[in-house]
């Protein structure tokens, strides 16, 4: 049996790939889910062609290359689908609290065409990914309005801040994830259990080890000379700030510009774009670092190939969902429709952030809620 996946949002395809399961990263194999991609929509024409390229993993899918704010829901309804993915952006509370002026907002149109088609197709399960912003957006006040208006839809809504390195990701990357139970649904969502924690996060030297020259998107960045001789002064896990007072001394606002990676420590967060000094520098070499060593860091498997020129793959690779990190959501939301209950460690599991106290709270299966 498989269930069936509508995709919106779906970029270089991190979150589809992380329920589909098949792939090898950093020599552990994540076995095969039964999860099945059939529409994925994405505005991006490199995107799209990226997904067209991996037949592996997209082979059954129809991809719409289309902006989602003209697409109408209402033209899918002939199937019916288990899951619906996502990744609305981050909206204000004068975009979710007030339907005045909201055509005027790209990111309010944006996540007003997720609600819809939401609203339309009510899918089994829908799994949205979003900014940690949206938790303290206008106070809290911004994430209740979506909370409350889900509900309102028919589905028991569950927020949870993940750190993606706490998965196996060798990366602090900190996410919100919304996932949406529809009511009709009986069987409780277990949350996962961490992998990974401060004692044994996945590190970048780990990440990089037995990365072969030639592999696919590994092609360096040419860079100036002054920029290798700034890099040369600025030790690993170091900054702009470490060639301060010398001829290489750089204005920076941000600790991410001409920072360098630890080699003993997990990456810090991996961008989709920024100017010069942003892009992610090597524990080692004094260069940026290849696409290649950045899909490493997001957990993207080796045989996944990106299309585009450097700065487009380097923006599909940064705005990615960590295929790693989202399939042990994946296997719990596979329990979920399996109608299974799965053994847990009740002290690893993740906890679900609750938005009226605003702070993570404990999971509690007797009642089959939270509190």
């Amino acid at each position: 049996m498989s269930y069936s996946i509508f995709s919106t949002f779906t970029g270089a395809g991190g979150l589809d790939i992380g329920f589909h399961g098949d792939f090898y990263f950093l020599n552990n194999y994540y076995e095969k889910l039964k999860f099945t991609t059939k529409i994925a929509i994405d505005i991006n024409k490199d995107a799209c062609n990226t997904l067209r390229h991996n037949k592996k993993y997209f082979a059954d899918t129809k991809i719409i290359n289309e902006d989602i704010t003209k697409i109408n829901p209402k033209n899918f309804l002939d199937k019916e689908y288990d899951v619906l993915l996502g990744g609305f952006p981050c909206v204000t509370f004068s975009i979710v609290g007030k339907r005045a002026g909201i055509k005027d907002d790209l990111n309010g149109r944006l996540y007003e065409s997720f609600a819809s088609f939401v609203e339309t197709l009510k899918p089994k399960i829908f799994l949205a990914e979003n900014v940690k912003g949206i938790l303290s957006a206008n106070k809290g006040e911004a994430i209740k309005i979506i909370k409350e208006r889900f509900e309102m839809d028919g589905y028991s809504l569950k927020i949870f801040l993940v750190n993606f390195a706490d998965f196996g990701v060798p990366q602090l990357r900190e996410r919100v994830l919304f996932l949406g139970i529809r009511e009709d649904i009986k069987t409780p969502f277990i949350p996962p259990e961490k992998t990974h924690g401060k004692h044994n996060y996945i590190t970048t030297e780990e990440a990089f080890k037995n990365l072969p020259e030639d592999c696919p998107n590994n092609i360096p960045m040419k860079v100036s000379k002054e920029v290798v001789e700034r890099l040369k002064l600025i030790p690993e896990g170091g900054n702009y700030k470490d060639v301060e007072g010398t001829p290489y001394a750089v204005k920076g606002l941000m600790s991410n510009i001409y920072r360098r990676l630890h080699r003993k420590q997990p990456s810090y967060t991996v961008i989709a774009s920024g100017g010069g000094g942003t892009w992610m520098y090597h524990y080692e070499e004094p260069r940026p670092l290849t696409n290649r060593e950045r899909a490493r860091l997001q957990g993207f498997p080796d045989d996944y190939i990106f299309k585009g020129n450097n700065t487009e793959v380097r923006r599909q690779i940064g705005n990615a969902v960590p295929p790693v990190g989202i399939y042990p959501f994946a296997k719990r939301i596979q329990n979920v429709l399996e109608g299974v209950i799965p053994s847990y460690d009740k002290k690893k599991i993740i906890k679900e952030y609750d938005v009226n106290k605003r702070k993570v709270i404990e999971f509690n299966l007797e009642n089959c809620s939270f509190f």
